[in-house]
């Protein structure tokens, strides 16, 4: 039996789910060596089979009789299409997901970055520009063409939430957070491993007692928003890189693809930006005058970048309308005067005393939080204040003479990147630390907070707090302006948003809240009652993060954030793509406070800047146009009373003149950007997918015949959605295995409101897009080919309705590897072939064709013919030059960059070890400089080697002998007339 194995050979075995083709054969001591592929899912078998087990190999010899049922021929061969609709279909993602497209997404996403056999990228487009829709894109996309399975984004902690809704709701991919309660519940495993997709914060993964888990974990595609943080500088011959930065740097080890995401990638620092695209492509730029020069000449293979006002949709019109800022400046009562004051000298006090002991420097920045809470409302403050006393009335009762100094070390950048919640948990902290060394010290401060408690109560009692009079004043003007258009209120504390609630609702409005307490699904849903139930939304910085408001255009600032990030993640809710009004944004300032002074003057010098600039895109980047300014930190001295009003105003009083404006656009990065949109093939790519038929009413079709046969009954609901009750045994077996289950997701027991349509499923939230990668569609493609695959080697009959056809369709699929043994591309080609002519045609003519009845018959062709091969052999030469354009193309721009900056510091390697021997020579001890810059040398050498031998090998592109997938008989109709109804109605 072992002599009569031979490769080509086609047998079958219980070890086995279906026939392999054998590949190679070799006896290994009592062991047969097999290698080869299934049939029908082309799946890699490389085993060792004892001897004695070779009774159970039958040989299987399909032979094409012809005798199968047309219709299960067609659903195999479709199926077998459908594995690889990725290579046909060039925007595949984006038409089963559920998103708008856009010009510069479909540019960005197929146009760049599926393009680079291994993705080192940056998206730097402008705010609003829908970067994690890009994101999703790729994810999905890699996906679909099998390139990816280990996923792992990162993010700041406030956007987790925001990216694990996104993902699920528009591209049905489900994702872990991975947090300290994750890591605490599986304790002594390595957590990265545990889970394939994965979202985790930034300044979690940065901690010295998770990064070392992180570096033994691999991920074949890693994806970093808000990117820029993670920044190194340099000063003088030294770089300092900061925690962000060297997990930036593991990162880049431990990931296959890399892919950044900002909207402010510059900082008008050229040497923070290399180092910053050092991470991407380590020494791809050696020096900023190369990357200058890449800049220039827009051939720069690491980054892309788009203004705001050159993003339009497909009719040319711009994507965003203009937005107004408008500062609503008024002066405190008496009263509030008084009580400001008084908190502005007990702060000061407090804050000058932390600070003079050293140990305590912590507690000198929370005790501006009491500042800040005036800042948001009386009524706020009036919360901190008794619940600061509440504590330090505790730490009286347990303290003997001395109290115990806090420990704790505040990260300011790391609680800024914390969600909602967590961050107000540490803000809670920071309300009650106190610098008291003693009881006395503490009794004298708990008498401060009695004082400052009684005048807040009178204030809120008398409901005469200026600022509540402003927003009453302002809803009103803007309901009698706009009627009953929606209005929405930020705030920063809970206090004064539950407050706040209570007012507005008393003066007649309808309102719902939205804060960090609640989980995303009830922000979810109170989304959707604000957009169609009420009237006034109030809101924390929750809002403005993972929720979508751009069905509203009206929005009001009851506090401003010290952080402008925060400012202009709230004004990113409504001022965003889908918006279809001008946006109104207007803002409450006390302008007779140091810290409202202060933002006054930063918004004046803003509107300036914009009307300079013509752009308003200064909003959008705030921090960014205040050069050197640390906007967060100066409003903190100006509470606190740190530096005087005329210091600080004085730092943000700039001189806006063409020296200042060029800066700004160079902060912005305008020299960054791409302005030429190419719509043109935008517009030719989305044509393509009509003429490969994987328009969605092709897929219906199909998953409709296909799941039919498997026993699946679909039930017609209105407006053309489809309910699935119950899925059929054979599809559930195969989507609960393990492997299918992690690589698909988790399938469902049922499906009340299917379709296959995205417009339909993006109007209806609640509707189930099945589709490719959607683990139903999936599991009804692995049944066709499973019980389906068979039939396409028999062959059916078919019958060409116009009559033109009489012969032999046969069906080969061609696969393009390059040097690294990564598939290129894969393709099936169709051959049409009769007693006079051997033609490709194309692979969907099953469409267009009826079912004959079944007749055995002698094939009158041999599937090998020379002539059969050939052409499918020219149709792969035709698809590998067209890959490799696209290679030589990257090949050219990595020679002349990468291999350029590499052999530039080889070259200075080699002129700093000259000095150092030269040194050694005058009998100075630089062993150690000498061994440490000859391995920095070698290490440089190495990746030059490996660089080039990528580059050559990327480009050797080889072809794999084509291989047979299956073969039908058409005859031609004896009338000409429509056996079938042809796709011009789906078409339709």
């Amino acid at each position: 039996m072992v002599e009569e194995l031979k490769p080509g050979m086609i047998v079958a075995c219980k070890r086995w789910k279906e026939p392999i083709e054998i590949k190679k054969i070799s006896k290994v001591g009592k062991y047969l060596h097999i290698i080869g592929s299934t049939i029908y899912s082309s799946t890699h078998i490389d085993q060792l089979i004892l001897l004695d087990e070779i009774s159970t190999i039958q040989l299987q010899k399909i032979k094409s009789d012809f005798l199968s049922k047309p219709h299960r021929v067609f659903l195999a061969f479709e199926g077998k299409r459908y594995k690889h609709a990725s290579m046909y279909d060039p925007l595949l993602a984006l038409n089963i997901s559920k998103v708008d497209p856009l010009p510069h997404q479909i540019e960005a996403v197929y146009g760049y970055i599926l393009k680079l056999p291994r993705i080192r990228f940056l998206i730097a487009d402008d705010p609003g520009a829908g970067k994690t829709i890009m994101a999703g894109l790729i994810i999905k996309e890699l996906k679909l063409r099998n390139l990816i399975r280990r996923i792992l984004i990162v993010v700041p902690g406030h956007l987790k939430d925001q990216w694990r809704r996104e993902l699920k709701e528009r591209f049905e991919e489900n994702f872990v957070v991975v947090d300290r309660g994750f890591v605490d519940a599986h304790y002594g495993e390595n957590v990265w491993m545990k889970e394939n997709q994965i979202i985790t914060s930034i300044d979690f993964a940065k901690r010295d007692d998770i990064l070392p888990s992180l570096i033994s974990a691999h991920f074949d595609l890693v994806i970093v928003d808000e990117a820029h943080k993670m920044s190194a500088y340099v000063y003088g011959d030294k770089t300092q890189k900061t925690g962000r930065y060297k997990l930036g740097e593991v990162l880049s080890r431990t990931s296959e693809h890399l892919l950044f995401l900002t909207a402010t990638p510059h900082k008008g620092d050229p040497e923070n930006f290399r180092l910053f695209l050092d991470l991407l492509e380590p020494g791809f730029f050696a020096t900023t005058e190369m990357l200058q020069e890449s800049i220039k000449n827009k051939d720069n293979p690491l980054f892309i970048r788009r203004m705001k006002e050159d993003l339009k949709d497909f009719n040319g019109e711009p994507l965003f309308l203009p937005r107004h800022i408008r500062t609503l400046k008024f002066n405190l009562s008496e009263n509030e005067k008084h009580l400001y004051n008084e908190v502005s000298k007990y702060v000061r006090e407090q804050y000058n005393k932390a600070l003079f002991k050293e140990k305590k420097r912590n507690i000198a920045f929370a005790l501006v939080i009491l500042q800040r809470r005036l800042a948001s409302s009386v009524y706020a403050l009036l919360k901190s204040l008794e619940r600061r006393k509440n504590r330090l009335e505790g730490l009286e009762k347990l303290s003997n003479d001395k109290i115990k100094a806090e420990s704790r070390v505040f990260d300011f950048d790391e609680i800024e990147d914390l969600s909602e919640e967590e961050r107000w948990k540490e803000e809670e902290l920071w309300e009650t630390l106190s610098v008291a060394e003693n009881r006395e010290e503490l009794r004298k401060e708990i008498q401060t907070l009695n004082n400052l408690i009684e005048k807040a109560k009178e204030i809120v009692k008398e409901e005469s707090e200026v600022k509540l009079n402003e927003l009453k004043k302002t809803l009103k003007d803007l309901n009698k302006k706009y009627p009953n258009k929606k209005i929405i209120v930020f705030t920063e504390s809970r206090d004064t948003l539950e407050y706040l609630e209570k007012r507005i609702r008393h003066w007649g409005y309808s309102v719902v809240t939205i804060h960090g307490g609640m989980k995303l699904d009830q922000r979810i849903e109170a989304e959707k009652i604000f957009k169609n139930e009420k009237q006034v939304l109030v809101a924390t910085e929750a809002a403005g993060e993972g929720i979508n408001l751009q069905f509203c255009n009206l929005m009001i600032n009851y506090d401003i954030p010290w952080n402008p990030n925060r400012l202009e993640q709230r004004m990113g809710r409504i001022h965003r793509y889908g918006q279809q009004n001008e946006v109104f944004v207007f803002s409450l300032v006390a302008h007779d406070t140091r810290e409202g002074e202060v933002l006054s003057k930063i918004f004046d010098k803003l509107e300036e800047i914009k009307n300079t600039l013509g752009s308003d895109k200064v909003f959008d980047v705030i921090g960014e146009v205040f050069f050197g300014k640390n906007l967060q930190q100066l409003l903190i001295e100006a509470a606190a009373g740190a530096k005087t009003r005329e210091e600080i105003l004085k730092e943000i009083d700039i001189k806006i003149d063409e020296a200042y404006i060029n800066k700004v656009k160079e902060n912005l990065g305008e020299s960054l950007a791409t302005r030429y949109i190419d719509y043109t093939r935008i517009k030719e790519m989305a044509e393509k997918v009509r003429e490969y038929k994987l328009i969605p009413e092709y897929t219906e079709a199909f998953f409709k015949k296909a799941f039919m046969l498997a026993g699946g009954k679909l039930r017609k609901r209105r407006y053309g959605f489809l309910s699935i009750e119950s899925i059929p045994y054979e599809i559930k077996s195969i989507a609960e295995e393990d492997r299918f289950r992690r690589k698909f997701g988790p399938s469902l027991k049922s499906y009340p409101k299917v379709t296959f349509d995205k417009d339909m499923a993006f109007k209806n939230p609640d509707s189930e897009l099945v589709s490719f990668g959607h683990p139903l569609f999936e599991a009804v493609l692995e049944y066709i080919e499973s019980t389906c695959g068979e039939d396409l080697k028999r062959g059916a009959v078919f019958i060409d309705p116009e009559g033109k056809l009489d012969g032999y369709i046969v069906f080969y699929e061609g696969e393009i590897k390059d040097g690294l043994n990564k598939t290129v591309g894969k393709k099936l080609f169709a051959i049409y072939v009769n007693q006079h002519e051997v033609k490709s045609i194309s692979p969907t003519i099953l469409w267009e064709l009826a079912e004959g009845k079944a007749e055995s018959e002698e094939m009158k062709i041999d599937i090998r013919d020379d002539r059969i091969i050939q052409e499918v052999i020219n149709e792969m030469e035709a698809y590998k030059e067209q890959k490799l354009e696209e290679r030589k193309r990257e090949a050219k721009i990595k020679e002349k960059y990468g291999i350029k900056s590499l052999e530039y510091f080889i070259v200075k390697f080699d002129g700093e070890l000259i000095d150092l021997y030269a040194r050694k020579e005058r009998g100075e001890n630089v062993d150690l400089a000498i061994r440490n810059k000859e391995e920095q040398k070698r290490r440089y050498e190495k990746a030059l080697e490996e660089l080039r031998d990528q580059i050559e090998r990327e480009q050797n592109l080889t072809m794999g002998m084509p291989r047979f997938v299956g073969i039908i008989r058409v005859k031609p109709a004896k009338v000409v007339m429509d056996y079938m109804k042809s796709d011009e109605e789906i078409e339709r």
